[in-house]
């Protein structure tokens, strides 16, 4: 099998799991950790062009999951993330994995997490190596193993 579909079959499976979990994912944590985790898989590369952005929040506005929580307010979380992101990338990702960490406290939800950071880096085909690492630095964040998201 192709890493293309591969890839589109692990991301599709990781949403059927999500979905499957969606009523257990309704923490304020678990929300503050997703946007989190989108926007640094958005920037992943260091820099967000305006259509990646819109990609990943109009990803945002229409996954299942993310449906327990108002959108707008979802928005205002990916971009504030997003802002820390690139006014400074490095001192934005500190910040950033610390609200990836409020999902540790619940195993669930720091896998969902993952998962979305997975369905985020595969949703334009291609899940490159910057965005792989940022989501296998962000399991070391959640102390959940890489290998366990083959990553």
């Amino acid at each position: 099998m192709a890493l293309w579909d591969r890839l589109k079959e692990s991301a599709s499976t990781m949403q059927t799991q999500l979905t499957a979990k969606k009523n257990d994912l309704k923490s304020g944590a678990f929300r503050d950790a997703s946007m989190a985790m989108c926007a640094l898989v958005a920037a992943a590369d260091g820099t967000v062009d305006p259509s990646e952005r819109q990609r990943v929040a109009q990803l945002i506005a229409t996954n299942e999951v993310l449906q327990n929580f108002d959108a707008d307010d979802l928005r205002r979380r990916f971009d504030d993330n997003l802002g820390k992101l690139t006014a400074d990338f490095d001192f934005g990702k500190v910040s950033v994995m610390q609200e990836i960490a409020k999902a540790k406290k619940k195993p669930a939800e720091a896998r969902a997490v993952i998962q979305i950071g997975i369905v985020i880096g595969g949703a334009d085909g291609d899940f490159d190596k910057d965005e792989q690492t940022v989501v296998r630095e962000a399991c070391y964040t959640l102390g959940l193993p890489p290998h366990e998201f083959d990553l």
